[in-house]
């Protein structure tokens, strides 16, 4: 297993920097919030980033995709965080194609994942049924009726949720086993509520009356709906572990900039050596963390049952550091940094938001202590 990003790695990440710079720089992010954007992203980013092959990079050719694995969509995904782009393509081309891979039929999958890595169609993962990340608190009902299924229940901050043109949503069936089921947001009886987070993305709540679907609604290649469950959200830690780093990263990086051109009494306040010590100790924490989530990213790939173990502690790690480096750099900006012209303010309100997602660092902790048998 190497930490050093191989020559196909580098090329993939200096062209996402190219392209973010672009299409999504952070006053991209300004422009949606300021629009009251409903989705919440750009549908036309969403096209051109299936043309760079990044909504198929964990799918497999046969279906469209480019089959390069988590390692490269973390990589993808790190830049993403220090432009702080608003795409779906955590929602999409992670989560759901993942469950799609792996708990997918053949049938399902040729439906399917061809619309998510083409840009056709965008797809969110609904779980989450209250305010904090509880994937064991399901209380969505899927009922049998007939030879389908009727669906009842509420799912709270579903990302992309409101721009979504397909959902993958878990509920709890018959037997009490963990079922994901493909519904279509128009369909009768499923209604949603527009949502505004802290980071200006627009999630959504659903709620699903006794909405009818097909058999062929539940993904059912896989007998466990929970293990499936467990997989896909473990995927989407270790990607937004490394969107987070990238947060910290960037947030880290504007912060040197700026305290070596502020002047005060006279000098270059980057010259302090109170300030100097605190850089020094965040830029620690940071290169550890990034040794982290690319341990994370390698093990999901090439050694995935030894992966949970090293995502919860990437995600909590990346969660903490992520809010330490955007809380640093507001204190080191001064009054600036408060203001809504600096930028700077956009990367605390995503490293408080993103780290709220999948999990927080303390939910990571304690999954890491339980997996240590402590």
């Amino acid at each position: 297993m190497t930490y050093i990003l191989s020559e196909e790695e580098q090329m993939l990440r200096d062209s996402a920097q190219a392209f973010l710079a672009e299409k999504s720089p952070v006053s991209e992010l300004r422009r949606l919030r300021d629009e009251g954007c409903k989705d919440g992203f750009r549908h036309a980013i969403w096209k051109d980033m299936a043309e760079m092959g990044w909504n198929g990079i964990v799918i497999p050719e046969e279906y469209g995709g480019v089959d390069m694995g988590y390692t490269a969509a973390g990589i993808i995904l790190q830049e993403m965080g220090k432009t702080l782009a608003a795409t779906p393509f955590l929602a999409s081309s992670i989560l759901c194609a993942t469950a799609l891979r792996y708990g997918g039929t053949e049938a399902q999958k040729s439906a399917h994942l061809p619309k998510i890595a083409e840009g056709e169609k965008v797809y969110a993962l609904a779980v989450d049924e209250k305010a904090r990340h509880d994937a064991k608190h399901i209380e969505t009902r899927a009922k049998k009726d007939g030879n389908g299924f009727r669906l009842s229940g509420q799912k709270r901050f579903v990302a992309c949720g409101n721009g979504a043109d397909m959902l993958i949503v878990a509920a709890r069936m018959d037997d009490e086993s963990i079922g994901l089921f493909l519904v279509d947001p128009e369909a009768d009886g499923v209604e949603r509520t527009l949502r505004r987070s802290v980071d200006s993305h627009a999630p959504a709540n659903i709620d699903f009356n006794d909405v009818k679907l097909d058999g062929d609604a539940l993904l059912s290649e896989t007998d466990d709906g929970a293990a499936l469950l467990d997989a896909v959200l473990y995927a989407g830690r270790a990607c937004l572990a490394a969107e987070q780093l990238g947060v910290a990263v960037e947030a880290f990086s504007r912060t040197i900039d700026y305290i070596k051109e502020r002047d005060q009494f006279g000098q270059k306040i980057g010259s302090f050596q109170a300030l100097q010590h605190r850089a020094a100790d965040l830029l620690t924490e940071v290169e550890m963390t990034e040794s982290l989530v690319v341990k994370a990213l390698r093990q999901l790939d090439e050694s995935p049952s030894q992966a949970p173990f090293w995502i919860a502690a990437a995600k909590g790690r990346a969660t903490r550091v992520s809010r330490l480096s955007a809380s640093e750099a507001i204190q080191m900006h001064g009054g600036v940094g408060m203001t809504d012209e600096y930028e700077i303010g956009f990367f605390y309100k995503r490293a408080q938001a993103a780290g709220e997602f999948l999990g927080d660092d303390a939910w990571c902790t304690a999954r890491v202590a339980e997996m240590s048998g402590i």
